[in-house]
């Protein structure tokens, strides 16, 4: 009954922009890594260059360079971790001064009245954003120390199947982008629902506009065509 009463203070304009954040999120994550729309993709030819980084791998003695690269992922996504923990953190604080925040709110452009309880709502809910890009980062940690794991136990000696090595060594580090791209989207995505704080209109539009930067970037990004260009 409490939680109901809560989420009564919730329009219908707020709950058609929540849906259709989670319809844009989750959407365009399937999209891309499953691979739907039929076209190439900065996610499928970054797995191409990562077998082609396994293979060139095989034929080194001395992998020094390989772990430097490892290395330095490691380093981008300690920095993105820390950085959640950061935000989370000061979220949280943000609950305890939430009448100063719709104060602030309510003097920006286009903003609307709206109540303590839907604006905790909102700050619990953009909480959960960067909780959700944490857990991905942390993953993609993980899963980029399993690589180095997997870097050692590559043999130094030609084997008669060699390059299912090199295949393996290219899904652990797929795995691990994979993940590591998701959190970076959590972070965009957040963006959006802190729009919300001043209109459900413009949480709607932000959320848009997301997608459609993120859509650029994925299918027809300058980077994506150096790529591909033979």
């Amino acid at each position: 009954m409490f939680f109901e009463q809560y989420l009564a203070k919730f329009s219908w304009l707020d709950w058609a922009g929540l849906s259709w954040f989670l319809v844009c999120w989750l959407g365009y994550e399937m999209v891309v890594e499953r691979g739907w729309i039929g076209r190439r993709t900065l996610h499928e030819e970054t797995h191409k260059l990562r077998l082609a980084w396994g293979r060139v791998m095989l034929g080194r003695n001395q992998r020094i360079v390989d772990v430097a690269l490892i290395g330095n992922l490691l380093q981008s996504l300690s920095f993105y971790a820390n950085t959640s923990i950061y935000i989370i953190a000061a979220l949280f604080a943000a609950l305890g001064t939430l009448d100063q925040l719709m104060a602030m709110a309510s003097e920006l452009p286009f903003s609307r009245a709206m109540s303590k309880e839907a604006t905790e709502i909102k700050l619990l809910i953009l909480i959960g954003v960067f909780v959700v890009a944490y857990f991905k980062f942390t993953w993609s940690l993980r899963q980029f120390n399993l690589l180095s794991i997997t870097l050692g136990s590559v043999p130094q000696e030609a084997e008669e199947d060699l390059d299912r090595h090199a295949r393996k060594f290219a899904a652990v580090n797929t795995c691990a982008g994979n993940d590591f791209n998701r959190g970076l989207r959590a972070y965009y995505f957040g963006m959006a629902v802190m729009s919300w704080m001043v209109s459900p209109w413009l949480f709607i539009c932000s959320t848009l506009v997301i997608v459609f930067v993120l859509a650029r970037r994925e299918f027809s990004s300058p980077v994506l065509k150096a790529l591909t260009d033979v």
